[in-house]
């Protein structure tokens, strides 16, 4: 916690979190030929998923970090 008692861990969570999610979606859910320039790699659905990872990991530090 920081001496003005705010955790930046918890707005970047949330923010990684929602952004994490709304590139799974679009991803899961966009027609698979716009992935040929890509080498056929859904990018959006690799890369939401790490960002949602980071943001539940930022999200379980800041809440870790409370606890003590």
């Amino acid at each position: 916690m920081s001496a003005a008692g705010f955790d930046i861990r918890i707005p970047l969570g949330w923010l990684f979190g929602v952004l994490g999610l709304l590139l799974i979606g679009w991803g899961a859910l966009s027609p698979a030929e716009i992935y040929q320039r890509s080498l056929g790699m859904n990018v959006n659905l690799i890369w939401g998923s790490v960002m949602l990872v980071f943001g539940i990991l930022c999200l379980l530090l800041a809440r870790r970090a409370v606890h003590k």
